[in-house]
């Protein structure tokens, strides 16, 4: 049985990253795009970053173009956005795809532990995943979930 720690992804700047990094600790992970109607989330999931990080949460952003081309810029650009328009400084990484046969494997992954309403289609940006700090996923929240509403449920995965 696969868990967080089993994959890995590549950063903005093009290192290739274990997610093994992050093991114990409690991680949101998400789909973003940078000329999306949620992409003021960013600032929610930055608030969420900084509220709880010292408690053991890191937030992991994912870029995808894959719904209506909301994230068409290269991985330079997209962190000069996310740093300039939102602050973000939680862990960004490359462009990927997360619904299918070329989507990446840790999307791949989340998607069968947690399933949505369209079956274990990912529906659009901004779509949250939470993991545990044993790896496995505990929680699947919607593009229209704001970062705030999921504040409890980071709390109790913290162990608070």
């Amino acid at each position: 049985m696969a868990i967080l720690r089993d994959f890995s992804a590549t950063t903005l700047d093009g290192r290739q990253r274990p997610l093994s990094t992050y093991g114990g600790q409690v991680v949101l992970i998400v789909n973003t795009a940078s000329q999306c109607g949620f992409t003021p989330q960013y600032g929610g999931l930055e608030k969420l970053w900084r509220t709880y990080r010292a408690e053991g949460l890191v937030v992991l952003g994912f870029p995808c173009n894959q719904f209506g081309n909301q994230e068409p810029d290269d991985e330079g650009d997209i962190g000069e956005f996310c740093s300039g328009a939102f602050d973000v400084t939680f862990p960004m990484f490359a462009k990927v795809d997360v619904n299918g046969s070329g989507a990446h494997p840790l999307f791949a992954w989340l998607r069968r532990e947690k399933g949505g309403l369209l079956g274990n289609r990912i529906k659009w940006n901004f779509t949250k995943f939470l993991v545990a700090r044993d790896g496995s996923v505990v929680g699947r929240y919607g593009p229209t979930t704001k970062p705030a509403q999921i504040a409890s449920d980071i709390e109790a995965a913290l162990g608070r």
